[in-house]
């Protein structure tokens, strides 16, 4: 049987250049038991073969965090699903995706989904991504904070309210 090197080294800090004692791994299990039992070693310890590679903790919380694209496919896909299934108000597909209004409202618009009926839309001066829609005039005059008589009057007059353009748009 031919047995190979093994490395000691401190699981916290981490010195594959440094270690804490080489040997074949049987011998150094027994080494690192006796030296916990006598208390020299109080910090976690790893086996590591010699020529493996170093563990990248940054690399692999990097590739932990999700992708938003992906997210944003899965949440288009699960919204066109039940859009075609014949759900077609911001609010229902927000309640049967459990996906925010306001996200499921920028999503309709990014991918052009038609809404069941007519719809008001807020759109941020300046920044085409910053978009707000409602059902109704109240809805969006509450996200606003903003009077419902200031909302009706800027849809006709080409007027901004709380620095966004308002517009109702019409079922296509």
């Amino acid at each position: 049987m031919n047995e190979t090197q093994v490395l000691v080294i401190n699981a916290d800090l981490p010195d594959i250049d440094h270690p804490l004692a080489i040997g074949t791994e049987p011998d150094l299990v027994k080494l690192i038991y006796t030296k916990r039992q006598s208390g020299e070693w109080q910090y976690p310890v790893r086996l590591v073969s010699v020529g493996e590679p170093q563990w990248d903790d940054e690399a692999y919380l990097a590739n932990m965090k999700p992708d938003p694209l992906a997210t944003e496919k899965e949440q288009i896909r699960a919204i066109r699903h039940d859009y075609h299934k014949g759900i077609h108000t911001i609010r229902q597909l927000s309640e049967s995706t459990g996906i925010f209004r306001n996200r499921v409202s920028f999503l309709m618009h990014k991918y052009s989904l038609r809404l069941g009926s007519d719809y008001w839309r807020a759109e941020k001066e300046g920044h085409p991504d910053g978009i707000i829609t409602s059902q109704t005039a109240h809805e969006l005059a509450d996200k606003l904070c903003a009077n419902v008589d200031l909302i009706n009057n800027a849809r006709g007059t080409n007027d901004t309210v709380c620095g966004y353009y308002i517009s109702k748009v019409p079922r296509i």
